[in-house]
């Protein structure tokens, strides 16, 4: 929401001959979405990102992170800072895939090689051309975040191969890469809302899921699946951004200084994300959790040839954009 001055000001600064700086002198207040708890990592660069935004620009602008997805769903906030209603945000590129195709790239299994080849392909060619695709459709991205590796857990035994999985009911987020991920495995996917995994899991109703550590060890799933295996399946970015609405209102010079501000939260961020990470392993480690490394990823690899070839079929103009992460050292 932008604050400007009154009519009234202007005009009598006008009558007695003082200029005044049009954009400059403008207060504007940003409103910015976020899912996470305050302590979260991401949370904590957030509010590291609109405070030196506020100082760099000498208070011309300010705002205040909402928290714990108190504006809405991630789905409806995606809408909502396409249409301008909220100023920024911090979004998975997963759910941002079925508006944006350029973002469902990284949501391609083992499209990265690891954690590191993903901030230096997001930081720059591949980030480059993801973030075209999302400017063309509002969004401006400010830093990449990290989420880090997703991973199988389950109830039954330890995944060591593909065939671990056949049979296998696990839950994935609602997005038919995934689904057809778990299904080149042999698995059962089941799209089921995030909340219901832990009550599911315990019930029955579905064997595994995959996530990261820290999501795994903080909604306490890791009590009820005591099998963590590391795939790494999926390293999808996460994305500070903006409403290109509200980019456009801004300066160049503002602009200069959200853009550096963000790219200084995001390293903060994943700065705070691998220490995170570290104490999420030794806390399920702790609680009975038995953790195995996948020793060769090659076989689940090759399994994902009909998703690459479902997805690129589907979406033949990203075929340089796969190729690009693809054949990255």
């Amino acid at each position: 929401m932008f604050v400007t001055q009154s009519k009234f000001i202007k005009a009598a600064a006008l009558a007695v001959g003082l200029s005044l700086p049009a954009l400059s002198a403008q207060a504007i207040e940003l409103r910015g979405w976020n899912i996470h708890v305050e302590d979260y990592p991401v949370s904590i660069a957030m509010e590291s990102f609109m405070k030196e935004v506020t100082e760099k620009t000498n208070g011309e602008i300010t705002g205040k992170t909402y928290h714990n997805g108190q504006l809405g769903s991630q789905p409806d906030a995606i809408e909502q800072i396409r249409l301008g209603a909220i100023d920024f945000g911090e979004f998975s590129l997963g759910p941002m895939g079925q508006a944006i195709p350029e973002t469902n790239v990284v949501s391609l299994p083992f499209i990265f090689k690891s954690i590191p080849q993903m901030y230096e392909l997001m930081d720059g060619a591949a980030g480059e051309a993801i973030g075209k695709g999302m400017e063309a459709k509002g969004i401006v991205p400010l830093g990449w975040y990290d989420a880090g590796a997703r991973s199988f857990y389950n109830s039954i035994r330890p995944i060591t191969s593909t065939e671990d999985v056949k049979g296998m009911k696990v839950r994935v987020m609602s997005n038919d890469l995934f689904v057809g991920m778990v299904e080149a495995m042999g698995g059962n996917a089941t799209p089921m809302a995030f909340a219901e995994v832990f009550q599911s899991l315990k019930t029955n109703v579905i064997d595994g899921a995959e996530n990261n550590p820290p999501s795994y060890e903080s909604t306490n799933h890791y009590e009820v699946a005591k099998y963590y295996s590391l795939t790494e399946h999926l390293i999808i970015p996460e994305c500070l951004c903006m409403s290109k609405k509200t980019w456009d209102k801004l300066t160049p010079e503002q602009q200069k200084i959200v853009k550096e501000a963000g790219r200084k939260s995001a390293d903060l961020q994943r700065e705070l994300w691998a220490e995170r990470e570290k104490a999420s392993m030794e806390k399920v480690k702790a609680g009975g959790v038995e953790v195995n490394e996948i020793a060769d990823k090659a076989p689940f690899q090759a399994a994902m040839a009909p998703v690459y070839d479902q997805f690129l079929e589907a979406n033949p103009e990203l075929t340089d954009l796969v190729d690009l992460i693809r054949n990255a050292d």
